[in-house]
């Protein structure tokens, strides 16, 4: 067998092992995942939660890793190859530290990434920030590794940290509406005015539950279903009703009508006998509350009280109103009590309205 021969069965061999590494890698990375989803189902609730999040963090990191490895071993053997060239040796290590150092930042980024994913439903603070903090946690990542990467490849980073105060205003200049938006976003965060999940009312009108706060607008979700995406800087210097704030509870008031003729005692304790019905029998009224009634006007045709229920929130409030009218109505024709309809009275004998028609009358006559 000549030299020649014994150099292709090298190479041969070579490249067989490299497959043959890389297989059993992935392999090993699968065992792993698998392992982690076991301990993930067997584990108590946090420690389930740490292991899913270290399972969605892992897969795209040991990829990576594999495929670096990979380059190692290409590295080491490319004598074999018989390739000299130091240019491309060095590329290839330059590749391979940059590699190294991508899957590090790769796998901090996306287990705090999916961290905050995981845990944003059993903390207030994470629900509100999860997205602002997921951004500024993938660009902190991202330029920290790309500064490191200059830095293995011989690159001075001295003028480019130097030259980021010039360009950092050159970029706020040109954001300066992006950066208010996120900023603004910052603030609703901290301060905390709505709340991811709350119902509130726009200045403009629209009404909807908080979907989410963005780094650049936060979105509302209205009744009909449809999204109102709402700038963080308009929206921080608007003013909005937030009407979860300070509790979710809240009074529902019921405007009612009845007749003059009506006795206004017995209507009263027939519309609190009817509240309370609906307070403790409908799964949205506050069993605990004590309702009340109040007469407030002389309308046309009715004298008008105000019935006061209270519910659980307020996207609840139709459904308890309307039990509640429904149930009202029942009881008021039962009881005789008369809802009136809109009527114009003419009272003929106040203040000589009558002699005064029947002049005009004889006036008219031929």
């Amino acid at each position: 067998m000549d030299s020649t021969q014994l150099l292709e069965n090298k190479q041969v061999l070579a490249i067989a092992g490299l497959v043959g590494v890389v297989i059993v890698l992935f392999i090993i990375k699968r065992l792993i995942l698998v392992r982690l989803k076991a301990k993930a189902r067997s584990e108590s609730s946090s420690m389930s939660d740490i292991y899913r999040v270290l399972v969605l963090s892992l897969n795209a990191p040991l990829n990576l890793l594999i495929w670096v490895i990979f380059l190692l071993l290409v590295k080491s053997i490319v004598s074999v190859f018989q390739i000299e060239d130091e240019r491309a040796i060095e590329a290839l290590t330059i590749v391979i530290e940059a590699g190294l150092i991508i899957t590090l930042f790769l796998f901090f980024e996306r287990f705090v990434t999916y961290s905050l994913s995981r845990y944003r439903d059993q903390s207030t603070i994470v629900k509100n920030t999860s997205a602002i903090a997921g951004g500024a946690v993938r660009a902190v990542f991202a330029v920290l590794a790309i500064l490191i990467i200059l830095s293995t490849m011989g690159v001075s980073i001295t003028p480019i940290v130097a030259s980021l105060g010039i360009t950092s205003l050159a970029v706020a200049l040109a954001l300066q509406p992006t950066l208010e938006n996120f900023f603004s976003g910052i603030q609703l965060v901290m301060d905390k005015p709505i709340r991811i999940g709350d119902f509130i009312e726009l200045d403009s009108g629209e009404q909807g539950f908080v979907e989410k706060i963005g780094w650049r607008s936060t979105w509302v979700r209205m009744l009909p279903n449809n999204i109102v995406i709402m700038p963080n800087s308009k929206l921080s210097n608007s003013k909005l009703i937030n009407y979860y704030y300070p509790e979710r509870e809240l009074s529902v008031p019921v405007e009612v009508g009845v007749h003059y003729s009506s006795d206004l005692d017995h209507v009263e304790k027939v519309c609190l006998e009817v509240a309370n019905t609906i307070l403790e029998q409908h799964e949205f009224g506050v069993e605990t509350y004590r309702p009340f009634v109040l007469f407030h006007t002389f309308d046309n045709s009715s004298i008008n009280l105000t019935v006061m229920l209270r519910t659980r929130e307020y996207f609840n409030r139709f459904f308890i109103k309307s039990a509640f009218i429904k149930m009202l109505k029942k009881r008021f024709d039962d009881e005789g009590i008369v809802i009136p309809f809109p009527i114009t009275a003419l009272n003929m004998e106040q203040e000589g309205a009558a002699n005064g028609l029947s002049t005009a009358h004889e006036h008219t006559r031929p």
